[in-house]
Order: C-alpha cells, then structure tokens, then sequence
C-alpha cells in the first residue's frame, strides 16, 4: 500500500479545503517545500500535490515550488490541478514528476486524454472526482451529469496508468473513505486505484490494504489536525 502524504498549494501556501469549498480554507505555517522537507523526514516516497492555483487558472501557477520539491526529495510525486494542455504536462515531466493528473480537462474531452496517454505513457493518471456517483469538473463547481462508471467504462481502455478516485462528500470531513463507491471503481478500472477523500484514521489505511486494484491511499486533513501521527502512518507504507 503506497501512502500519499497530500499537499495543497494556494497563495504559495500549504491550505486544505472542506469539500474542494475554496471559501472553506485553513492555511497552515509550513510551506509546501517544509512540508515535503517533514514527509521526508519521516521516510515517505510518494507525494500527492494538487495545485489549487492551476485548478482555478487552468496554468502551471506553482511549477516552480513543484520543482524545488523534487530537487530537494527524492519523491515519487503525483500532480494536480488545472492540467489542460500538453505543454503543461511536458513541463511537470521536464520538472521530474512521476505521475500528471487529468481530471476536469479528461471529462469534459476523452480525445485529450487518450492523445495524452498516447505522448506520455506511463505518465498519465486519471482523476475521477465524484459527488453521489456523478463526475464533478472545474475544481468541484460543476457537475459533469455524468455517472463515473459509465465514464470509466468509456476510457478504461485509454491506456492511463493509475486512476485516482476522491469522493468530494467526505474531502476534508475525515469521515472515512466512501469504499463502496472505491471498491465499484476498481473492480472495473484497468489500472490500479488510489483512494482519496475523507481519511480519518490508521483504521482506514488497513481497511484498503486489504482491497482488490487498489494501489494506495492519500492522507491530508487528518495529517494536518494531528489526527493521524506520521511515525504511525509511515509504517504502513510499502
């Protein structure tokens, strides 16, 4: 089980988000680059970033802290947020980034992401944000009205190499993930899963150990409000 340690950046700021609720936010005083600096302190390999800028500008707004991150760590870093174009996927590349997330820019066009994970193989994973069993785009404001597994079915075959899946419900409310949902998505999925939204204990992580496609989890709020101590959670990283 990989354990994703996340990092949200906005304002140049490590923040987290109630819901993807930008009005709903707390700043924290370490910045992102300290931040990654702890993670590693602590033994993690892998990092989720999400750049809360790019998500809102559709623009690479952070690539510099993203890149004084993988710099200074030897991570293997997964990236969010706003990815729209080839150009902003070759620059995360450039930067050292193992894996660039598509979310919003996937949903609304599949030829995008099928050209993506044909340019960049292996590079591509795919962020499916959902709200009660339907697809939510541009940083959770919309609805896509599309339901995820009928998208996922439509795409399984795109050739991305890891699927990320949050349920927006429990994003920043530490009310455990919503596996039901999680465990539908990888009995479908081609790739391995990644469980995101809502993690809230030690419990949680073990529970998705023990789940079939799911390659990892990824941990934010309940790091931040110290509800889930670092030397506990690195032990479960494999």
């Amino acid at each position: 089980m990989k354990i994703f340690p996340a990092i949200d950046i906005k304002d140049k700021k490590c923040v987290r988000l109630v819901k993807g609720d930008f009005d709903n936010k707390t700043e924290y005083k370490l910045s992102p680059v300290e931040q990654a600096g702890k993670y590693k302190d602590f033994g993690f390999k892998n990092l989720h970033i999400v750049d809360l800028d790019g998500a809102l500008t559709g623009q690479t707004i952070n690539l510099d802290i993203i890149k004084e991150i993988v710099t200074k760590f030897d991570f293997k870093i997964e990236i969010g947020g706003g990815i729209r174009n080839f150009e902003s996927i070759q620059k995360y590349t450039d930067a050292g980034v193992e894996k660039v997330i598509l979310g919003s820019a996937a949903i609304k066009d599949k030829n995008f992401l099928k050209e993506a994970c044909e340019k960049f193989p292996n590079k591509i994973a795919l962020g499916l944000d959902a709200k009660d069993g339907y697809l939510s785009v541009s940083g959770w404001r919309e609805n896509s009205n599309k339901l995820t597994l009928d998208y996922l079915k439509e795409v399984n075959d795109f050739g991305a190499s890891r699927l990320i899946y949050t349920d927006i419900n429990r994003d920043g409310m530490k009310q455990s993930p919503n596996f039901d949902e999680t465990i539908k998505v990888a009995e479908i999925s081609n790739c391995p899963v990644i469980i995101s939204g809502g993690v809230s204990s030690i419990d949680d992580i073990k529970k998705a150990k023990n789940l079939k496609n799911v390659e990892g989890i990824i941990v934010g709020k309940a790091i931040y409000d110290d509800e889930i101590k670092l030397e506990e959670l690195v032990k479960e990283d494999a």
